[in-house]
């Protein structure tokens, strides 16, 4: 019997000290999880704030500089080529990118393609603008040589005035020397956020210039949300054979008939000129409905003055005035004449809501 007791003693201290060890490698398990995890989110942060100063320090710089860069962009009659390696070729994409989208007619060149023949899409009415950190980049040589060669503007973003491309470049934009958010130093963090940023800057800039308005920007976008918000009334209106309407002396039989073969619950009504003056809905024709109704002419049922739309408006406006007024279909006029009408049904189909 002692022979056992002692036995389990033993037994029940080793679990006992198992379980304690397991409790405590989950405690350090989960307290190196937490500390890794602050860990990453101080070098987010780090990262974040160090980009975020930069581009402070950014806009600080801006002068005299950046507006000769815009005053060349507008002049030109061609298109801003912007150009870059590397990093640089990511954040020179997504510049041009910006640019044609906003009004301003840009693509962009490979460095290493324009040295074998690609140097031809440049043309003696385009801009560069070239990018590079160092200033130094050896693939952007030919192009250089060529702006020089032809006298085609070039615009440099570099991080180092005394660069190459800064002074061979019209317009050098330097960004402030700041740190890169990598803890090496070496990786393009700050520095390509900088230069993304002057594009925008640039292109934005350009487009406030050009008066660029929110129907020209639709123009460019023309699928998914934004091109479905950007829509007109007149591009989902309907029009001409389509468009109920009858005249003040129409007979109420002939207005029936329209109604029933446009098929939109209303006709709008024109005096002899052409004009909207009224509207007549299926309401109209139900509310006064009596066996002498046929009989009747449009201008004794009709409403005056009905809602109306101007041609260029949004389809979201159309939206917000029938919501508004509590209708569902609104004509769209010019000079009081009906060039169409819209259904709250066709706002919605088209993905104004």
């Amino acid at each position: 019997m002692e022979g056992m007791t002692a036995l389990t003693s033993v037994i029940t201290s080793s679990l006992a000290g198992s379980l304690t060890g397991s409790q405590t490698d989950g405690s350090t398990a989960s307290t190196e999880s937490g500390a890794v995890e602050n860990r990453d989110l101080a070098c987010a942060t780090r990262v974040l704030r160090t980009e975020a100063d930069a581009l402070v320090a950014l806009a600080g710089s801006l002068d005299g500089e950046f507006l000769r860069a815009l005053d060349i962009l507008q002049g030109i009659e061609g298109r801003v080529v912007v150009t870059g390696m590397g990093k640089s070729g990511h954040v020179a994409r997504k510049i041009a990118a910006t640019m044609a989208s906003t009004g301003t007619p840009a693509l962009f060149v490979h460095p290493g393609e324009a040295s074998h023949g690609d140097l031809g899409m440049i043309a003696r009415i385009d801009a560069v603008v070239a990018l590079s950190n160092s200033g130094e980049t050896h693939e952007l040589a030919d192009i250089i040589a060529y702006t020089r060669r032809f006298g085609i503007p070039l615009i440099g973003m570099t991080r180092r005035a005394a660069s190459s491309l800064a002074e061979q470049s019209d317009v050098a934009l330097v960004v402030p020397p700041e740190p890169e958010a990598c803890p090496l130093g070496l990786a393009p963090t700050t520095s390509t956020t900088m230069m993304l940023a002057l594009g925008d800057a640039l292109a934005v800039a350009l487009l406030e210039r050009r008066g660029f308005s929110a129907a020209d920007f639709r123009e460019f976008h023309p699928g998914g949300q934004l091109g479905r918000a950007l829509l007109k009334v007149t591009d989902i209106m309907h029009k001409g054979d389509d468009l109920p309407l009858c005249r003040l002396d129409s007979p109420l039989s002939d207005v029936i008939f329209e109604m029933t073969a446009k098929r939109l619950g209303c006709v709008g009504v024109t005096d002899e000129a052409g004009a909207l003056v009224g509207i007549i809905t299926d309401g109209d024709l139900r509310r006064h409905l009596t066996p002498e109704l046929l009989a009747e002419r449009a201008d004794s049922i009709m409403s005056p003055r009905p809602k109306t739309i101007r041609p260029k408006a949004l389809i979201v406006e159309a939206l917000r005035e029938m919501n508004d007024k509590k209708i569902t279909t609104l004509f769209v006029i010019e000079a009081d004449r009906p060039l169409g009408i819209v259904h709250i049904h066709d706002v919605l189909r088209a993905g104004a809501a």
